[in-house]
């Protein structure tokens, strides 16, 4: 579906396969949304609330926030959703339910989602883009807890009785989230139970690894863990497009220390170090120094 403004007209074509529906119509008329939808063979499956919410979306209302997907893109919306491990065994009508309880939303890179304290009210799901969860220390280090892809979801302790979030959540690329009101979570909860468990594989698999950090902050060297987490977020034998801040914030020290730990592993051979690119030269070293 496209959009276009001429003078006070806006221009609506609608297209699918051969079908092709233009409709002029006049801004102040808003009402007469009523006939694109009655008029266009893909509106009409879908639901009619949400179709007119987009409309009215780009036309300068109340939702201008949300992104203005094409109408043909729902079945997509759906299709992604329900590949979600979340969401899999939900009957199609089911499907339909959660389309409709979630908004798609934009987030520049650097974007915070919520703070520690906020009153949690979302759940979010990460469609596109890179997010983190992280804590901060009073004299400004940042402890990455989780690095999140698409997806993943988070939030949700929000919303089964937290009440409130208990870190960051930023955005570290450009993302797209589906957003579901923690009031339609309780819902799909109580109407799907699986769904329940599903969440508390979730935070129960992050709690694993909150006490693996624990774990090494208390009983392993820098070196070690400098070394352990380049085993983790290496892809063959290449660690690429993380800083040594970046680094620094996955192990909650100060970038100075992780280059000093990086300039110890380059001079034993064990690994190369160039910008946002570090290289593991011998793996069984490598392991040995992180204790494995």
């Amino acid at each position: 579906m496209t959009i276009t403004q001429d003078m006070t007209f806006w221009v609506i074509m609608i297209t699918e396969k051969d079908t092709a529906v233009v409709v002029r119509l006049e801004v102040q008329f808003l009402s007469q949304i009523e006939k694109v939808i009655e008029m266009s063979n893909i509106c009409s499956k879908v639901p009619q609330r949400l179709a007119k919410k987009r409309l009215a979306s780009a036309m300068g209302g109340d939702d201008s926030n949300f992104e203005i997907d094409e109408v043909g893109d729902l079945r997509a919306k759906i299709g992604y959703l329900s590949a979600i491990d979340l969401f899999r065994d939900l009957t199609p009508e089911e499907m339909e339910e959660v389309e409709r309880a979630t908004v798609t939303q934009t987030y520049r890179a650097g974007s915070v989602f919520y703070t520690p304290g906020d009153t949690g009210e979302v759940l979010f799901i990460l469609k596109h883009g890179v997010a983190q969860l992280y804590r901060m220390s009073a004299d400004g280090r940042k402890l990455v807890i989780a690095r999140l892809e698409p997806v993943c979801f988070f939030g949700e302790m929000s919303c089964v009785g937290q009440g409130m979030y208990n870190s960051f959540a930023e955005a570290v690329e450009d993302s797209t989230i589906y957003a579901m009101s923690c009031q339609d979570v309780g819902r799909l909860l109580l109407a799907k139970p699986k769904v329940a468990v599903r969440i508390l594989e979730a935070v129960g698999q992050r709690l694993v690894n909150a006490e693996r950090q624990l774990e090494e902050m208390a009983f392993k060297g820098l070196i070690s863990r400098v070394a352990a987490l380049l085993l983790i977020v290496a892809e063959g034998d290449e660690v690429k497009g993380l800083s040594h801040q970046d680094l620094a914030e996955r192990l909650g020290v100060y970038r100075e220390t992780v280059t000093n730990a990086l300039n110890e592993l380059k001079s034993a051979n064990i690994i190369s170090v160039g910008r946002k690119l570090i290289t593991i030269v011998d793996r069984k070293r490598l392991k040995r120094a992180a204790g494995e």
